[in-house]
């Protein structure tokens, strides 16, 4: 069986949910074809990076602008219909006769309302799974041609329920995390904390040195601070406080939570699941973009963690607050516990072998 993943790099959330399923098909079925696909950049090889640079100054310069086009769009009545839709259709097209998959997957709404839109012009039948990577609802993911939705929580279930998509083709999943992410959880007890913070793909974290020199001096914590893309920060910062480690780029995230006590992070949709998948309390930066607006609403509803002022001075009392609390870290550890417990781990196992049958092809 040959399964095609198709994403998008509007943030890097959509690329790591889709090597995610990858990876979990893979180990789930050594002898299948799992391909992840960039569309953006199938379609637009030598304009897509400028594409995703202006996505990234609209989300961080012009987010008002962006929230105001997510509010007016999230309940629309109509099907999404793609800008420059003959275009990417020609490309997806080039692209589905190339690969000829038997299923295709979807972790962003863009890639599934091109599929969904091919299947309805030529009759397809090629089997669509439209996998939603924030908790969100928005009409943007709701495609008539999504056979299977693969969702995160039971809540976005039946919000899609609300707006006309059928209860049995929806599974709450999570939204998908590398199985590193999933390894039993060890914390070793003892007076001394670990304070992990992550700035996101952007490398979004506060510049004010009082901020490090204040987190440096918090008795018997030691913080790792992962500055992603920001470089400038990486550098001003590594080597300059004795309780602070500084990392730029790492693939290895899993082992920081594995250690951790508690994240600060921004509330995107995969680190969500990945905290939840390690255990890890949250204290997620105060949101300004509506999707993560859904995740953080989602995070304090289910007490997974708190919610972090933007000013670093109200920021910092949030920490101590919280890091120090032992029956608050093990509560919400408790809840993560509890929804990992609730998740339909091995759906798309199921649908896939289903599918496998029905069109005559050994997974």
């Amino acid at each position: 069986m040959n399964i095609l993943i198709l994403t998008g790099k509007f943030g890097m959330g959509h690329w790591s949910a889709s090597e995610s399923l990858r990876q979990q098909l893979l180990r789930a079925f050594p002898q299948m074809g799992a391909e992840v696909v960039d569309l953006v950049a199938y379609a637009m090889p030598n304009t897509s990076k400028a594409v995703y640079q202006c996505f990234n100054l609209l989300v961080t310069r012009g987010s008002g602008l962006f929230n105001m086009y997510y509010k007016l769009t999230e309940n629309a009545p109509v099907e999404f219909r793609p800008v420059f839709e003959p275009f990417f259709l020609d490309a997806l097209e080039e692209l589905l006769e190339q690969r000829r998959p038997d299923a295709v997957i979807a972790t962003h709404p863009l890639c599934a309302q091109l599929v969904s839109r091919y299947k309805k012009e030529s009759g397809s039948s090629l089997p669509l799974i439209t996998c939603v990577t924030d908790l969100s609802s928005h009409s943007e993911w709701i495609t008539s041609g999504t056979d299977c939705y693969l969702v995160g929580s039971h809540d976005i279930r039946e919000q899609l329920c609300a707006k006309g998509v059928d209860r049995s083709i929806i599974c709450v999943t999570g939204i998908p995390v590398r199985s590193e992410f999933k390894r039993p959880v060890r914390r070793k007890a003892g007076r001394e904390r670990h304070l992990l913070i992550m700035g996101g793909g952007l490398g979004l974290l506060p510049r004010r040195d009082r901020f490090y020199e204040e987190l440096n001096a918090l008795p018997n914590v030691k913080t790792t601070l992962i500055a992603g893309g920001n470089q400038k920060l990486f550098d001003r910062l590594a080597g300059k406080y004795e309780n602070i480690e500084v990392l730029g780029f790492t693939d290895r995230v899993y082992d920081y939570m594995a250690r951790a006590d508690l994240v600060l992070t921004k509330p995107g949709g995969i680190t969500l699941f990945e905290t939840i998948f390690s255990e890890l309390p949250i204290l997620a930066w105060e949101p300004f973009l509506e999707q993560e607006k859904h995740n953080a609403r989602f995070l304090v509803r289910r007490g997974l963690g708190h919610i972090a002022p933007k000013e670093p001075e109200r920021c910092l009392d949030a920490i101590r607050a919280l890091i120090y609390d032992d029956e608050a870290l093990e509560d919400m550890s408790g809840n993560m516990r509890a929804i990992k417990a609730q998740l339909e781990g091995e759906s798309l196992g199921h649908i896939l072998t289903a599918l496998a049958a029905e069109r005559g092809v050994r997974v």
